[in-house]
């Protein structure tokens, strides 16, 4: 199983939209041979102090499990990933991925 956990940074005022985009997308891939979870985080409000680092009001975070790094790359080549990059390309101010083993 490898850990996926992408951090979405939307250009202002856009995050809700490309939410709803991400949204929508979701049930196609909750369906994908070898994915285990798939979601999309934001940061706690009112927060929590000093223990926690917000990711800000543009950013989401999506966590991800997958049985393995083959059920990714068919993920990221599938037809609806390729249509939710394409609806939301313009909205995006930036994308990090991070692909991680259990520990």
């Amino acid at each position: 199983m490898i850990h996926v956990i992408a951090i979405i940074t939307a250009k202002p005022g856009q995050r809700d939209a490309v939410l709803a985009a991400f949204n929508a997308n979701v049930p196609a891939v909750l369906v994908e041979k070898g994915c285990i979870e798939y979601g999309a985080a934001t940061d706690l409000e009112p927060g929590l102090g000093n223990m926690q680092v917000k990711f800000g009001a543009d950013s989401f975070v999506v966590i991800e499990k997958w049985e393995s790094p083959d059920a990714l790359r068919a993920h990221a080549a599938s037809p609806h990933m390729a249509a939710y990059g394409a609806k939301t390309k313009d909205m995006l101010a930036g994308r990090v991925i991070h692909v991680l083993n259990p520990a």
